[in-house]
C-alpha cells in the first residue's frame, strides 16, 4: 500500500472515533458554573450572619444601660457612655444636628433619654 492511502485511513479513522469522544469541556464549565454559584450563595449567607451580629453589638448596650438605673446621673452618663458603640454615638450626633430633640433621637436609637443627653453633652467623646 501506499504510504499517502496509510495516513489518509488512519486520519479517517481518527475523525470518526474524535466524533464518539466526549467533550471534557463542557463538563469543566459546567463544574465551573456550579461552584461560582456556590460561593456566591454561601457569600451572601455570610453577609447576612455578618448583619445580624453587627445588630446584636448595637442592641447590647442597651440592656447594659437598664442595669445600671440607680446610679446618680453623672456616673451614670460616664457608664453608659462606655457602653455605646461609636457608630450608635455618631448616629446620636447626625440626629441631633439635623434638629431630632432628645426624645425621637431615643425612639430612633433604641437607647434612653438620659444615655443620648450624656453623648450630645460629651459630643461623642468617650469618658
Amino acid at each position: 500500500m501506499d504510504l499517502s492511502l496509510i495516513l489518509m485511513i488512519v486520519g479517517i479513522m481518527i475523525m470518526i472515533a474524535s466524533f464518539f469522544v466526549g467533550n471534557h469541556s463542557k463538563k469543566v464549565e459546567k463544574d465551573f458554573e456550579e461552584l461560582s454559584l456556590n460561593l456566591y450563595q454561601e457569600s451572601n449567607q455570610i453577609k447576612r450572619r455578618l448583619k445580624v451580629i453587627e445588630e446584636e453589638l448595637l442592641i447590647a448596650p442597651q440592656t447594659f444601660a437598664k442595669t445600671k438605673k440607680n446610679v446618680s446621673p453623672k456616673t451614670n452618663a460616664k457608664v453608659s457612655i462606655n457602653g455605646i458603640h461609636q457608630i450608635l454615638i455618631s448616629q446620636v450626633l447626625n440626629l441631633h444636628k439635623q434638629g431630632y430633640n432628645t426624645d425621637e433621637i431615643s425612639k430612633r436609637s433604641s437607647l434612653s433619654s438620659e444615655q443620648v443627653q450624656a453623648i450630645i453633652a460629651s459630643g461623642g467623646n468617650h469618658l
